[in-house]
């Protein structure tokens, strides 16, 4: 399982988000509750000591007080939340690249949990669990009774073990029922491979190993085709869920020479930050081609919005999830870590992708099979209950399809960029004008 966008976590995801910091911080005097918020506060804990001493059992205090905790956070958008001391931990391995669970990426919705995209060559995706799938039961468990956080721990569990889902799946009239054994999830950040003049990149998250695996499977890729051979790149980022904020800028910097990459916005006027790419291409201004679908998201959207935006490669596919927020993550000590949306960020040209997503600038739909027909389509982050409204939203979705065949010679969309590469067929996208790209 992985926590949407930045934070990959051991059997379960908390949504979309891009981290950018890991600290704390203290509350200035200057926003300090008021009389009427203190007064509210009061109201919590007279009601938390009635239910202390009233409820027909007696509850877990611990318990009551992380509830509570998400419940506020959780109102104010699915991406913030609380992580309990063995939940933090876990994210702080995972973010590694390596860790216990499912393999798949997950986010709640209507009380429920919601799959936003199985991994590749995991527990989850060989047994059969779907993009957009909802999981209702976990071992004959209503999720709807749980937090995220509650449905994330109970689907974790010992290496070996087995675990049974049952899923809600449209255009499936009965629930279904997947049995699961658990399994060490080992992301391969970077996978890749020569197709005979072009090197193809997929990048399946973010991880702290990204960046490292990227340029190790470009220096390899360079090592096998000679420069006057090699046609150019696809970056496949199609059911990426993202990852860290600093390997997406750092992967974005390894096509850009020169201009910014992403901008991050909080709450105050003055509180931007804007991080800007270095000298260097790592693969020489070589033409490239970017594959996106409706399970692009985040720090995905980050580096296609910025090779887009200065026009460094072409956008090809469908339009991507728009999930535009980020998160910092704020250790509490002993007591765990707060993931709170603290900015939205914003691609080159200043556009907020929160809500609407990337365009690409050449659609192409890819075919499903028609037993996944109506299944594989993403609604996108605009239509997550209380997510936080873009400026460009689109009240729709991206209706997007988010699948990949696993043959490559089916993939379409794939086929169609290596036929652009060779010369094979033409678009006025590509290659794209780097004169028309955001000034720097």
């Amino acid at each position: 399982m992985i926590r949407r966008l930045s934070l990959l976590f051991a059997g379960a995801a908390m949504g979309a988000a891009a981290t950018i910091a890991v600290h704390g911080a203290p509350v200035s005097s200057a926003a300090a509750a008021d009389s009427d918020t203190y007064h509210e506060l009061s109201v919590f804990g007279d009601i938390f000591e009635r239910v202390r001493q009233q409820y027909v059992t007696k509850p877990d205090d611990k318990k009551l007080i992380e509830s509570a905790i998400n419940g506020m956070l959780t109102s104010l958008d699915p991406h913030s939340s609380y992580m309990n001391a063995d939940e933090a931990k876990d994210m702080q391995v995972q973010t590694k690249g390596e860790f216990g669970g499912l393999g798949i990426e997950v986010t709640m919705d209507n009380n429920f949990v919601k799959v936003i995209s199985p991994i590749e060559d995991t527990p989850a995706a060989k047994a059969g669990v779907l993009a957009g799938d909802i999981i209702t039961n976990i071992d004959g468990a209503d999720v709807s009774t749980m937090t995220l956080n509650d449905a994330v721990s109970k689907m974790r569990g010992p290496v070996g073990s087995s675990i049974e889902l049952t899923i809600a799946r449209k255009g499936v009239d009965k629930p279904i029922k997947i049995k699961i054994v658990r399994d060490t999830i080992k992301v391969k950040a970077v996978r890749y491979r020569v197709d005979n003049d072009v090197g193809y990149l997929r990048i399946i998250s973010f991880t702290e190993q990204t960046f490292d695996d990227l340029q190790a499977a470009i220096k390899d890729i360079q090592s096998k085709v000679p420069d006057g051979k090699l046609k150019g790149y696809v970056l496949d980022l199609r059911l990426n869920p993202g990852g860290l904020l600093d390997q997406a800028v750092a992967v974005s910097d390894a096509f850009l020479d020169h201009g910014e990459i992403v901008s991050t916005r909080g709450r105050q006027p003055d509180d931007v930050t804007r991080f800007d790419a270095r000298p260097g291409d790592l693969i020489h201004g070589k033409p490239m081609i970017v594959l996106v679908n409706g399970g692009t998201a985040s720090a995905s959207e980050i580096v296609s919005g910025a090779l887009q935006d200065h026009r460094r490669a072409t956008i090809l596919g469908t339009r991507s999830f728009g999930k535009g927020s980020v998160q910092t993550i704020i250790p509490l000590g002993q007591d765990g870590a707060l993931r709170l949306t603290t900015a939205l960020y914003y691609t080159p040209s200043g556009k907020s992708i929160q809500g609407h997503g990337i365009v690409p600038d050449i659609k192409v739909e890819e075919p499903v099979p028609d037993n996944l027909k109506g299944k594989a389509v993403t609604e996108g982050e605009s239509q997550l209950p209380g997510h936080i409204k873009g400026v460009d939203e689109d009240t729709k979705g991206s209706g997007s399809i988010a699948y990949v065949p696993p043959d490559p010679k089916d993939d379409v969309q794939l086929n169609q960029a290596l036929s652009l590469l060779r010369g094979e067929t033409a678009n006025a996208a590509f290659p794209p004008d780097p004169n028309k790209g955001v000034p720097n």
